[in-house]
């Protein structure tokens, strides 16, 4: 089980950014920057919000157009789509053929928008994958490890609870986004535990509004997964609690027949600034903490990046997230929301 590096130096090929919105300020560019990848040119339809990303950055060039900073990129530039899901179809039209490209998750707005996407990368030969980056976050390769070496037996409960005070107003195109909590976040905990524990083959989700955010969709989501073998995953998130850091909770929990580990993500107990990740594990002679090296933002974003430079150059056969691969991950979403929907069209007279 990994999440597809290497350890490869990946070539020094040029990344066009597509889209300076907050995630590409506080988790692209720093990661990029932090693993020394070179950046060649960012564009945004604000150009302004492009010119002082890229002077913050030491981005050498700004567009005011995805299509400006397309055509006047380098023949072997890789171009990330830091975009929202809605603009994704258009953008990868743009991108010549044959070319990587790795897409902002979600892969698209639901399933029929995804398989679209799928099809575009198809019939355009692009290497393309999304950026499901949690798998890569230092605290999940610490958890993937233990699982690997046996240090929990049997897995068979895999918990995943926040409770935290989400600041959706950062992203302004949410307002309007018919979809929310699980298309745009607990759709990493569906990724995560298809990445652990492979397809799932039930789920039950619940999807709703906040009172105190009406303008907003569902930002609270319940969900149970199901294996064929005898694991049970729980989903619970809730990013309206105001009450303060005392009971927030974000964190992933693994149990098995010979130990327990449990993942801190600080990111979301203080959004964006983030607390650190914490790691902890219990093999029979009580819990201890072990040394995670870096944050889910902005350390989770270098690996996804790292992993399309090599692809590009064929070090490596594939991408773990590639979009065939995302495809799976955007399925179990939309069974998601589809049985949230039978469960939300009950009738008095069926019960």
């Amino acid at each position: 089980m990994t999440s597809g590096e290497t350890g490869a130096v990946p070539p020094r090929l040029p990344i066009v950014l597509i889209g300076c919105g907050g995630i590409a300020r506080s988790a692209h560019l720093p990661a990029y920057r932090k693993a020394g990848f070179e950046v060649w040119g960012a564009a945004d339809p604000e150009v302004q919000r492009a010119r002082e990303l890229a002077g913050e950055f030491g981005v050498p060039r700004s567009f005011h157009s995805a299509a400006a900073a397309i055509d006047a990129a380098p023949s072997h530039a890789v171009f990330d789509l830091a975009a929202p899901a809605r603009a994704i179809e258009e953008l990868l039209r743009q991108i010549p053929d044959g070319r990587a490209v790795l897409i902002q998750k979600p892969m698209g707005e639901d399933l029929r928008a995804a398989r679209s996407i799928l099809e575009i990368c198809r019939q355009r030969g692009l290497k393309a994958a999304v950026n499901f980056q949690l798998r890569y976050a230092p605290v999940i390769r610490a958890l993937g490890e233990s699982i690997e070496r046996g240090e929990l037996g049997e897995l068979n409960d895999f918990e995943i609870r926040v409770n935290v005070e989400t600041p959706w107003h950062l992203w302004s195109f949410l307002r309007t986004a018919p979809r929310l909590e699980i298309l745009y976040h607990s759709i990493h905990y569906l990724d995560l535990a298809r990445f652990l524990f492979g397809e799932p083959v039930s789920i039950k989700a619940c999807t709703a509004r906040d009172p105190a955010t009406p303008e907003l969709a569902a930002t609270r989501t319940a969900m149970i997964l199901g294996w064929e073998r005898p694991i049970l995953a729980t989903i619970r998130t809730n990013h309206g609690h105001r009450f303060g850091p005392r009971h927030q909770r974000a964190f992933i929990k693994c149990e098995g027949t010979r130990g327990a580990a449990v993942a801190t993500l600080g990111l979301l107990l203080d959004y964006p600034r983030g607390k650190p990740d914490a790691f902890e594990i219990h093999t029979g002679h009580g819990w201890e903490e072990r040394t995670v090296a870096g944050n889910w933002m902005p350390d989770a974003f270098i690996g996804p990046m790292r992993d399309l430079m090599l692809w590009a150059s064929g070090a490596i056969a594939s991408h773990p997230t590639r979009v065939e691969d995302a495809m799976r991950t955007m399925a179990l979403v939309e069974a998601a929301y589809e049985d949230n929907d039978r469960a939300g069209n009950l009738r008095g007279e069926n019960v």
